[in-house]
């Protein structure tokens, strides 16, 4: 079972007005927005980030190169990603 936690964010009128954004577009890009720079700051994971931002792995990957965000890629992920290809086999 999946609990979902409801957070809101307030933003001025006039801020919304100022985005140059087609208003059905607006939540999307700045969920992919606030999933981007806790990213790079290090408080979400890649995995977490990913679903903020309602991208696959992939696309969520390429945004990064795009913007050209360094990726935190640990010697532990990279024994969890081993872990996981070898019992995937």
């Amino acid at each position: 079972m999946t609990i979902f936690m409801e957070a809101i964010l307030r933003i001025p009128e006039d801020v919304m007005e100022a985005l140059r954004l087609p208003p059905e577009n607006i939540e999307k890009e700045l969920k992919k927005e606030l999933a981007l720079v806790l990213y790079q700051r290090g408080a979400l994971s890649s995995g977490k980030a990913c679903k903020l931002a309602d991208l696959t792995r992939w696309e969520f990957e390429e945004l990064l190169g795009q913007r050209k965000i360094k990726r935190h890629y640990t010697e532990r992920d990279l024994e969890e990603d081993i872990e996981y290809a070898n019992s995937s086999l």
